[in-house]
């Protein structure tokens, strides 16, 4: 670059060097100004030609002959242009292969912009929720997917979990949306068909009840007859009675299992009951408090209940008291000999929470993620040792998705557990409500 920097300089001092000869030898200022208006106007015309150039790329694609500075400059102009063309070429090439993807791909992906108005979509898109191309771009997509459920979940804007809704064109299709932000605003909302999954999630959970309800009478038999065999057989005969008395043991287990399953599939089946009333939690958990001492009195616990003598919770009070014996009976069972745990319920302005603290074995930390599934057992020694069916917790977090609460576990392997149910504020006391569990 210096060196066309000079070359240019000493072009420019060329032609004065030219003009000031000619100026001498004419005894006149006119050769000199003529050298120096001939080269501005080939500097024009060079200017012009770059323009042209400029206007006709890339139909015009080499650039025009020249030298010194301009023909430096129409080099570098050019290896710029060639290079981004080539970058644009690239760009549209991964453009192209991308909207092919998402074109070809089987669930349906939406673009949509900062007003909810549809600015992209795929066929996938037109063939579950019926878009059709060009009349409905720039729909807004509530007026193409009318349901009040799907007007609620955008307005709410909370979009950690997707939701399920029927398809416009057709009930009998499930379609679960998931919506993710990005740009300034914009979304992406993926929707899949989940009929099938559904479909045998129902029947997972038809079969369950029903296996549930058809063992529920044979297993009443059988343990009336082992109850009348116990209270009946000689007391000479240990070795029989041991054997009755480990088979009622075991019949008490599996009876606790099925009642739980039973519960699980209501709490699933059924949709919560909106017409909630006001539970006075002092006294139901003192009851759940005397429970609780009467549970193992061997092991001498102590067991602190903190609850105001107005608190008060919307909700059903089976389930909630359901909610509550369960985390409770889990904290006696898991605690050792003179242990501690505290029961607690308290308000703030984010609204009310109840937690069970105790400082019993505790669990690692890896498995308190899954700790609500169903017969998830950190230790599967556990629920044997302490009679558990492994299907309380999940009990507790379904009784809290029905009154939108939310459980959070804390827990220190060999120190102790937290665990706490947070309530939103409009469940916290409501006058209006009847009384129930005084």
């Amino acid at each position: 670059m210096n060196f066309t920097v000079f070359s240019e300089v000493r072009r420019i001092a060329l032609v004065l060097v030219i003009g000031l000869l000619l100026s001498w030898y004419a005894h006149s200022f006119w050769p000199l100004a003529l050298a120096m208006i001939g080269y501005v106007a080939l500097n024009l015309w060079q200017i012009v030609r770059f323009v042209r150039w400029i206007q006709r790329y890339p139909e015009q694609w080499e650039p025009p002959e020249s030298s010194g500075a301009w023909g430096e400059l129409f080099d570098a102009i050019y290896r710029l242009l060639r290079k981004e063309m080539s970058a644009r070429d690239d760009l549209q090439q991964l453009i192209g292969r991308a909207q092919s993807s998402i074109t070809a791909h089987r669930d349906a992906i939406i673009v949509v912009d900062r007003r909810g108005r549809l600015e992209f979509w795929n066929r996938a898109a037109e063939r579950l929720l019926g878009f059709r191309a060009p009349q409905d771009v720039r729909q807004p997509l509530t007026n193409l997917i009318r349901d009040p459920r799907l007007v609620e979940y955008l307005h709410t804007g909370n979009f950690d979990h997707p939701m399920s809704l029927p398809a416009p064109s057709n009930d009998n299709i499930l379609l679960e949306f998931t919506i993710t932000r990005f740009g300034g605003g914009e979304w992406l909302v993926v929707v899949r068909d989940v009929t099938r999954l559904h479909n045998l999630e129902q029947m997972r959970k038809d079969f369950v009840a029903n296996v549930s309800h058809e063992l529920k009478t044979p297993l009443t038999v059988l343990k009336g007859y082992l109850e009348t065999l116990i209270d009946t057989l000689p007391p000479e005969q240990t070795r029989m009675h041991r054997a009755l008395q480990q088979m009622d043991q075991q019949s008490h287990r599996m009876d606790a299992l099925i009642q739980d399953l039973l519960l699980l599939a209501r709490l699933e089946g059924t949709e919560p009951d909106n017409n909630y009333h006001k539970i006075m939690l002092a006294p139901l958990l003192r009851r759940l408090q005397q429970d609780a001492l009467s549970l193992h009195p061997e092991k001498a616990q102590q067991i602190v209940l903190e609850v105001a003598p107005d608190a008060t919770l919307l909700g059903d009070h089976n389930e909630i008291q359901s909610a509550f014996s369960n985390l409770i009976t889990n904290a006696v069972k898991y605690t050792p000999q003179a242990g501690r745990i505290d029961i607690r319920w308290w308000e703030d302005d984010l609204g009310g929470h109840f937690s069970v603290l105790d400082n019993g074995v505790g669990i690692d930390r890896q498995h308190l993620p899954r700790l609500t599934e169903r017969f998830y057992r950190p230790d599967h020694s556990r629920v044997t040792h302490t009679g558990g069916t492994g299907l309380g917790l999940s009990i507790v977090k379904h009784v809290l998705i029905r009154h939108n609460a939310r459980l959070n576990i804390e827990s220190t392997l060999g120190k102790g557990s937290c665990f706490t149910c947070h309530f939103p504020r409009w469940r916290v006391g409501d006058e209006e409500r009847k009384d129930v569990g005084g």
